[in-house]
């Protein structure tokens, strides 16, 4: 069949380049979010040709950054989307079998990327506010428990004890706002990933001695 240009790209800074190879005169089909092409699943005619096989690239532009959320632009769903560019004197076939020939220029393809859902709260601030007036829960007001942010502010924050453990959790980003969104963090800033296990999730075979 047809090789198809995926896109997909490998983790790391966004805008590389990703070389791909394929036979010689082949065509491109763009537009396709399945995983790359193995070289198994190429005739074995067309495998071996791969060493003397072109190369075809494709760039994708950084996001743009809405400046008051540190999220991609028109961020919906916890879903964005970048343009990729083709590399020149690629021609790409969609489905409905037209073919487009790029020069290097034109959009090939929209990548979706994650974002985040945020809603005003700021890691900076939050920080700030629990170390500094943690005592007082201005902290826990701030991030919107009124209840815990009282008691912390009659208790003197616990006696200090929990005021400590609040600094610690809210830096850790593990209590967060109370409405379930993120922190505005720095889009290239440190962020928290939290990983957990599905039944998507690749689990190595342990190997005991």
């Amino acid at each position: 069949g047809t090789p198809r240009c995926s896109a997909w790209r490998p983790p790391g800074p966004p805008g590389r380049l990703l070389p791909r190879q394929w036979p010689p005169g082949s065509s491109v089909s763009c537009g396709s979010y399945q995983p790359p092409l193995d070289l198994g699943e190429l005739p074995p005619a067309a495998a071996r040709s791969h060493l003397s096989a072109r190369t075809s690239k494709y760039i994708c532009k950084d996001p743009k950054i809405n400046e008051a959320t540190q999220e991609p632009v028109n961020c919906t769903n916890y879903t964005a989307y970048v343009e990729c560019f083709p590399a020149p004197n690629i021609t790409c076939k969609d489905y409905g079998g037209n073919e487009t020939h790029f020069t290097g220029n034109e959009v090939g393809f929209l990548k979706p990327i994650p974002c985040r859902n945020v809603n005003g709260y700021s890691y900076k601030v939050a920080v700030a506010l629990s170390l500094f007036l943690g005592w007082l829960g201005a902290d826990r007001f701030y991030l919107g428990y009124p209840a815990l942010g009282l008691l912390k502010f009659c208790t003197v924050g616990f006696c200090g004890i929990g005021s400590l453990i609040d600094f610690i959790l809210i830096s850790m980003q593990i209590v967060g706002p109370s409405d379930g969104s993120s922190y505005i963090i720095d889009y290239y800033g440190t962020r928290l990933t939290r990983l957990s296990i599905t039944n998507e999730t690749f689990r190595k075979t342990q190997l005991y001695p």
